[in-house]
């Protein structure tokens, strides 16, 4: 995944946003880049538990990558989808 032309324009889109997850108690990491521009993330610590993770991930982690990175076509929080 490292290997995809934009895996590094995501983590430094990430990484801006990164201190205020982490302040939190959270984090976020990458899980893949489709052939097709997809990128799918898991939200972590605090952040996958948090009742606000939903608005964290549309405005912040979302909006972040949409502005940083144009060619990422959609993005997929997979921790919200697995049901325990």
């Amino acid at each position: 995944m490292e290997n995809h032309p934009l895996y590094l324009k995501v983590q430094a889109a990430l990484d801006s946003i990164r201190p205020y997850l982490i302040a939190d108690g959270g984090n976020v990491e990458i899980v893949e880049i489709t052939e097709d521009n997809r990128l799918k993330l898991n939200l972590l610590g605090a952040c996958k538990s948090c009742n606000m993770s939903a608005m964290t991930f549309k405005a912040g982690v979302e909006e972040a990558i949409r502005r940083e990175v144009p060619e990422i076509i959609s993005v997929e929080e997979l921790s919200q989808t697995v049901q325990s």
